[in-house]
């Protein structure tokens, strides 16, 4: 467990910022801690100051910490001293560095230096552990992100992002821990690895401490203090003999979820963008939307293109449901004139109802299933709108600014339920009044939840509405069944 409490020190603690193209990053010289990161091209929810990831104020502890444990050595709370340079990334230069010295505690001195490069928010740290004493040590290096469990500030209660600790390794892959867990105890990830990395999540961005693949390690997630939670690896120096100095390189990340980005950055970075069990349908759905935007330049225009594309690969196998419906419709009034018949033989109605499908050769089921098979793949996409931070202020057209936020004036999901209840009404009536009722309600239900969504999802849930219509509507005329709407009888619902 990392230590918490460190010999005095001469040094002064002082927090400074630097910043590059990038970042702007408050470091505290006790530890020489990460105390803040700022996003200079992802504004806050104002939409005028950089967005705040890590924080220590008031309202957020959230922290970056790095120190030695195995003895009496410098630890996150040992006051350093800011080596003197450059605090802004210089017109033309590459990287910026800040460099960091403890006193020498426990025969050992620990230098940390972070290079910050241009146009990146993985930053490489540099552990240089000197020894100034007379016998060989053999120090730990710890590394750990500390958060306070506070949900974040404007979350839906209408849709859940995960927020929390989580941690990769090649033999077990993304895991996600809840705080609740490590309060309780419950806490279930692998503890031992050579490879992968440590991270805090959130909606949208992530931080992490990454270590180079082949270097063992020890992950740990505890609670450190009242509403205060670590994650975080322990790594293993080899014995520094007297004179020497012994080196451990990480990296630091923090910043937006961008997935092609992620991907450069380290094995496995690109899943703290979580699409859960949907990942094998999701991450191609993204690299699609990703294409298209790059040829369309606009996420709106995209994520229709992508509806319009995904309706194209899916049109035989809905045609065959929709095709099913329209004769569904045909026989409909034969069915209802068998209900009515036999409404006091419920055995004698279900043979011949069966009869008239075996005759009529229709499926009953024929117009779910095809529209099962396509469920996966709308559930995935609604997950990579959901969780694209490229959809975050990106504006539309109009009044949609921003496609990560409710349609400010309801515009988009009046749309989405009009057009719901449109397709509701072209499809057969149910013969059971139940299923009748339901088939009306539930979209009206369901339709209220998308006042409350993101603008994005909205308009691919209108884009694969309006195509839905458009396909059934041509495949009935096709089929000689003239589309007619099936209005509701709400006097009958209320019997």
């Amino acid at each position: 467990m990392p230590a918490q409490a460190a010999g005095p020190s001469a040094a002064q603690r002082e927090r400074f910022t630097v910043s590059t193209d990038v970042l702007r990053v408050t470091f505290d010289t006790e530890g020489g801690t990460v105390v803040r990161t700022e996003f200079l091209r992802h504004k806050a929810d104002d939409k005028q100051s950089p967005f705040v990831l890590l924080d220590q104020s008031p309202e957020r502890v959230y922290v970056a910490q790095t120190g030695l444990v195995g003895g009496d050595f410098p630890t996150h709370k040992t006051i350093m001293t800011a080596v003197p340079g450059d605090r802004a990334l210089k017109d033309g230069a590459s990287e910026l560095v800040v460099s960091f010295e403890s006193p020498v505690q426990g025969g050992v001195k620990l230098v940390k230096t972070y290079t910050l490069p241009r146009g990146s928010y993985a930053i490489p740290v540099k552990h240089e552990v000197v020894n100034t004493g007379a016998a060989a040590v053999a120090p730990q290096l710890y590394l750990q992100l500390v958060r306070d469990g506070n949900a974040l500030p404007g979350e839906s209660s209408f849709y859940s992002t995960f927020t929390g600790p989580a941690a990769y390794t090649e033999a077990q892959k993304f895991q996600k821990v809840d705080f609740k867990d490590i309060e309780k105890g419950k806490a279930t990830f692998e503890k031992t690895a050579s490879n992968g990395y440590v991270a805090m999540v959130q909606h949208y961005f992530a931080s992490a401490w990454i270590l180079p693949d082949g270097r063992p390690r020890e992950l740990f997630m505890q609670k450190v203090d009242a509403n205060l939670y670590s994650a975080g690896m322990i790594t293993p120096l080899a014995s520094v003999a007297p004179g020497a100095t012994g080196t451990v390189d990480a990296r630091f990340f923090a910043g937006p979820q961008v997935e092609t980005m992620l991907e450069q950055i380290a094995p496995g970075l690109d899943l703290v963008k979580d699409y859960g069990w949907l990942t094998i349908l999701a991450k191609p759905l993204y690299w699609l939307l990703d294409k298209l935007h790059g040829f369309l330049g606009n996420w709106g225009w995209s994520i229709m293109g992508l509806v319009l594309i995904i309706k194209i690969a899916f049109y035989w196998l809905q045609a065959k449901g929709y095709q099913s419906m329209a004769k569904m419709k045909a026989i409909n009034p034969k069915v209802m004139a068998l209900r009515e018949r036999y409404k006091e033989n419920p055995q004698q109605m279900q043979q011949e109802m069966m009869r008239i499908y075996k005759e009529e050769k229709v499926n009953p089921l024929g117009g779910c299933l095809p529209i099962m098979v396509q469920i996966p793949v709308f559930i995935a996409l609604y997950w990579v709108l959901l969780s694209s931070v490229e959809m975050r202020h990106a504006p539309w057209i109009l009044w949609i600014r921003d496609l990560a936020a409710p349609d400010p004036f309801f515009i988009l999901p009046v749309i989405m339920t009009l057009s719901t209840l449109l397709q509701t009404a072209l499809n057969p009536v149910p013969p059971d009044p139940m299923q009748a009722k339901m088939m009306w309600f539930m979209p009206l239900i369901f339709s209220v939840m998308f006042f409350f969504f993101p603008a994005g999802l909205v308009l691919y849930w209108i884009t694969n509405n309006i195509l839905s219509i458009a396909q059934q509507w041509l495949i009935n005329v096709r089929m000689g069944v003239p589309p007619e709407f099936n209005l509701p009888k709400f006097s009958k619902f209320t019997k």
